[in-house]
């Protein structure tokens, strides 16, 4: 078992609905501008927490996985967006680059699914998570922040799962 780096929290999920809450928990936390990713095979629960993410950000829409259509966008009151993107039919970075990332932050938050696939054309500030499939309910969580604001979020985060200082 490797040793965690500092701004890397480990935590395991015991059903979809605790991912969604986990999810929740992260997105009351968002605000536009904030990158998360989400690097997971397939039925890892990427789009299990999107949708608590999307619900504890506050989402009047529901929540799907984009995967044929790259972008979803979620909106809720006050005009706020949170862009969902999967980059897995992706080809290439400048295709990536066409969907014009830095955009979508300027407007609100963003999340990506298999965000490996175009890791070199995102901002080093960001929340990453690496979902591990370890049962049928089970899945295994490493949320890694980089960027005071992520650290700010995953301490907040450590605190709401575990108390303590």
């Amino acid at each position: 078992m490797p040793i965690l780096a500092a701004h890397t929290l480990e935590f395991f999920s015991r059903s979809p609905d605790q991912t969604r809450r986990v999810g929740m928990r992260i997105g009351g936390l968002l605000q536009p501008g904030d990158l998360v990713c989400l690097e997971g095979e397939l039925g890892a629960g990427k789009t299990t927490f999107t949708q608590g993410l999307a619900r504890g950000w506050g989402s009047l829409d529901a929540v799907s996985s984009p995967t044929f259509i790259i972008i979803n966008t979620y909106r809720r009151a006050g005009d706020e967006q949170l862009f969902h993107v999967d980059a897995y039919r992706l080809d290439s970075t400048p295709e990536a680059a066409e969907l014009d990332l830095d955009e979508m932050l300027a407007q609100g938050a963003l999340i990506i699914e298999w965000p490996e696939r175009i890791e070199s054309i995102l901002p080093g500030d960001r929340l990453w998570f690496l979902l591990e499939h370890v049962s049928e309910e089970h899945r295994r969580m490493f949320i890694t922040a980089q960027g005071e604001r992520f650290v700010d979020i995953l301490n907040d985060l450590r605190q709401e799962i575990f108390g303590g200082d």
